[in-house]
Formats: C-alpha cells, structure tokens, sequence
C-alpha cells in the first residue's frame, strides 16, 4: 500500500516518509565534492593532450563519467549519512516497486514523454526559422549516410529514418544501463535528501548540481559548442528544467526507475534533428539543441501543466523503517 503526502515532509510522522527529518548537509556536501571530483578526474585523460572530445578515448570516458554520481551516492549513503536509511533501496528508489502497475506506465510515460520533448523542440526551432527542416526527402541525413558509404543504400532514407525513431524505446533501456549510473546520485539519493527543504528547493538545487557536473565536458565544448562559462550556464538551466521532470517521475512514483528510464530515452532522442535537418544547412546548439533554449521553452510548458494539475502536490511514499 501506498501513502500520500501533501506539502513539506518535514512534519510528516517519520515512518509516512522516505526523506530524512532534515537535510544532511555534510553528506550532500560530500556527495557534491565526490561525483564532481571523480567526473573531473575521469575526463583529465581529454584535457591533458589538449584534443578533447576529438581523443580516440572519449567514446569510452563519457560512459564511464555517468557513473560518478552513483558511485558517490552509495559511498556518502553507506559511509558518511547519520542515521544511515534503512532500507536503503528504498531510500534510493530502487526498491521495492510499489505498485508496480504505477512504476511501469510512468517508465513508458517517461520514455515516450522525453523523446516527444527533443523531437517537438526540432518542430518549434523549424517553425522559428532556426534551423531549416526536411521532412521529405531528409536530404541532410542522406548526406550523412553517402559520406559514411559511397555505396547507395537499396533501403529508402526515409525508411531508415523510421527505423531510427522505433528503435528509440529499444535504446532507452539500453541507455538506462548507464543513465542509472546518474539518476542513483542526482534522482535517487540527491533529491530526496534535499527534500525537507520542500518540492521546488529540492528539484530546483539538483538540478542545478546535475548541470554544473557536466562542467569538464561542457568546458571542452560538449552539448552546446560554448567551451565556457556560458556553455555551463546553459547546461545548469537545462539540467534545472529537465531535472524538474525527472524529479517528477521520482517523486510521483517513488521509484527512481521511470526516471532512469526517461533520461536513457532523452539521449537515445537527442540526436533526432540530424535526421530531419536540410542538406548544406546549419543549426546553432545553443538553441537547437536537445537542451537548447528552444527544448527549455518545451519543458517549461509541460512543467506548468503538470502544476497547474497538481501533480507536484501527490507524492507517494515508499513505507520504510525509521531512520537508526
């Protein structure tokens, strides 16, 4: 059985909540100075030899930086945080699934929904006229595809093209395998720690957090093309509104999986204006992007309507021990 808890937590009896009775700011310390640290460690090697993202390696560093906030989340849980949560995978979200009928639809919700996110933001950058579309004949990918094979494909473009976008779903599970290595830190263990600071806080700072994270691959001019402070600051504020939704679907469900699930299909997603965009044309990521200010503009409508709504004020809360 599931319970529901309106407002801030903080008053709520201990054993009707899955947060902490207040914020254990040494562990959130910790967990910050921790993931970012070991992301920045991780990334040295594409610093070091001046060639960053263009280094042979990077294909395999950025995998492998995704699991920097889990790793951090389930050092702080285990060694630092007092009282320690029990149970843990409860805390985390990870388990049990209750009811499992809600932690299911909201996962599909979760990945349909972030694809549908990318994808309307392409429609609403082609209709502001920053980026010129093609949607008949995808001139611009069938020049990829020519330069990355002399030899013509015997399957249309266009059916390729399809295929692409079914096989999204597919690779959001996939994806999750590593998106998992993030939402255990940001999702799983960073919000609800910060939730006795109320909904918004809460969702609002690990956000924040998520993005500036991205720091040593931003700075190389990841995402955005902007190796500086203005890169970051794109990345915290799509973090910040992304981070609302994904927050969403950990708070609603209480389950951290329709979020790692989201997340892997927002990548899987991300690259769906190459398929669409007009050959011999170009495209600015600042807005263009999957976290380009045209996306933001995507993601803030669905945020009102899920306040307008009432979705933030529902909040199903996994029955767990009392904190010891």
């Amino acid at each position: 059985m599931s319970a529901s808890i309106h407002s801030d937590p903080v008053s709520a009896p201990e054993t009707d909540t899955l947060v902490p009775n207040r914020v254990p700011w040494t562990a959130v310390t910790i967990f910050i100075v921790m993931a970012c640290g070991l992301a920045w460690l991780v990334a040295l090697p594409l610093w070091l030899d001046g060639s960053g993202l263009a280094n042979p390696i990077a294909g395999l560093l950025l995998p492998v930086i995704m699991f920097t906030p889990g790793i951090a989340a389930l050092f702080v849980v285990f060694m630092v945080q007092r009282p320690k949560p029990r149970p843990v995978a409860a805390y985390l979200g990870l388990w049990p699934l209750r009811p499992v009928g809600r932690t299911i639809w909201m996962s599909v919700f979760g990945i349909f929904g972030s694809a549908l996110l990318v994808i309307l933001g392409v429609f609403l950058a082609g209709a502001l006229g920053l980026v010129q579309l093609d949607l008949v004949n995808f001139s611009g990918f069938a020049q990829v595809l020519q330069a990355a094979s002399p030899v013509e494909s015997p399957v249309p473009v266009g059916l390729i093209v399809l295929l692409q976008l079914l096989m999204i779903p597919v690779a959001a599970i996939f994806n999750g395998l590593f998106a998992l290595g993030e939402e255990l830190g940001w999702r799983g263990w960073l919000l609800p720690s910060l939730r006795p600071l109320g909904t918004w806080p809460a969702l609002l700072i690990s956000g924040a957090v998520w993005g500036f994270w991205h720091s040593p691959l931003i700075l190389l001019g990841y995402n955005f093309g902007q190796p500086n402070l203005l890169g970051v600051g794109l990345m915290i504020g799509g973090c910040m509104l992304y981070g609302v939704l994904l927050g969403w679907l950990r708070l609603r469900t209480g389950s951290v999986w329709p979020a790692v699930f989201a997340h892997g299909a927002f990548n899987a997603a991300a690259g769906f204006l190459l398929l669409v965009v007009a050959a011999n044309t170009s495209a600015d990521p600042v807005a263009t992007g999957p976290l380009g200010w045209v996306t933001w503009i995507v993601m803030a409508l669905v945020i009102v309507v899920l306040v307008l709504t009432g979705q933030f004020r529902t909040q199903p809360a996994l029955q767990r021990r009392a904190l010891r």
